[in-house]
């Protein structure tokens, strides 16, 4: 499919030390957190990634958005290893995970307009861009505030914003909602719902079932770093809800 985004086979593990070995009861020095994994990610679809915590999820996505490299594997984007010229893949990429630090000392605004400005965005595209996006979440009235002044609710919201900030195509979210309140959550649901129609390719991995129910077309299920069910969501559920699909699969009823 034109400009889908897909992974071939993925694979990345990482040496441990001897208190990680013993504290994963494992007899190995090395942990394989994500195993031959193959998805494919369609523009103007939310796809949901779901996994219990160490199922090899938040490696995947930081593979993905290319934070770190497959040591086995592909990543295409429109058919081309995103490799080839990782510089042009990552402009067109968002990644937010809640381990998502900004920097205390600066605003809200001065970070949107450094981060901006690193994607080569015009000033005129920056500010139109951040008027938008920053009276979207609600982060107007706190844009000249010091970052250690802020909520974590407000922290998250302003980080959601400037993570948006050069229009990505792609767009890869690790938990949006931790730490947001219902309004803020149902806002950024609601924004969600508007990439899609603009056609973006959106990953999404929470462990909120019901986000997922609401928001995802296609769900996939990940456990010890392989992926275990995938398909469509109406289609996958049918008589029953994603919690329980979710325990089936976890409790080994649809392991492969």
């Amino acid at each position: 499919m034109e400009n889908a985004l897909s992974t071939e086979n993925i694979r990345k593990s990482f040496k441990l030390n001897k208190r990680q070995m013993a504290a994963k009861k494992l007899s190995e020095p090395t942990l394989v957190a994500v195993n031959g994994l193959n998805i494919t990610l369609r523009p103007g679809e939310i796809y949901g990634l779901l996994g219990p915590n160490g199922a090899g999820k938040t490696t995947a996505l930081r593979m993905i958005a290319s934070l770190i490299k497959p040591e086995d594997g592909k990543i295409l984007y429109g058919g081309e290893d995103v490799y080839k010229d990782l510089n042009a893949y990552r402009k067109k990429v968002a990644f937010l995970t809640s381990e998502l630090k900004l920097d205390d000392f600066f605003t809200p605004s001065y970070t949107f307009t450094y981060m901006a400005r690193l994607y080569g965005l015009e000033e005129s595209e920056i500010e139109n861009r951040k008027a938008s996006l920053f009276e979207k979440f609600g982060v107007n009235e706190f844009a000249e505030s010091k970052i250690s002044e802020l909520s974590t609710g407000m922290k998250q919201k302003a980080s959601l914003a400037i993570s948006l900030c050069h229009d990505p195509d792609i767009i890869i979210f690790d938990e949006p909602t931790n730490g947001l309140d219902i309004i803020a959550s149902s806002d950024v649901e609601s924004f969600l719902l508007d990439l899609k129609k603009e056609g973006k390719i959106i990953l999404l991995s929470t462990h909120i079932f019901s986000l997922v129910e609401k928001l995802c077309d296609r769900v996939g299920i990940i456990l010890d770093g392989k992926l275990r069910l995938e398909g469509e969501l109406k289609e996958l559920c049918q008589g029953k809800n994603l919690e329980q699909l979710f325990f089936e699969t976890y409790n080994g009823g649809e392991r492969q």
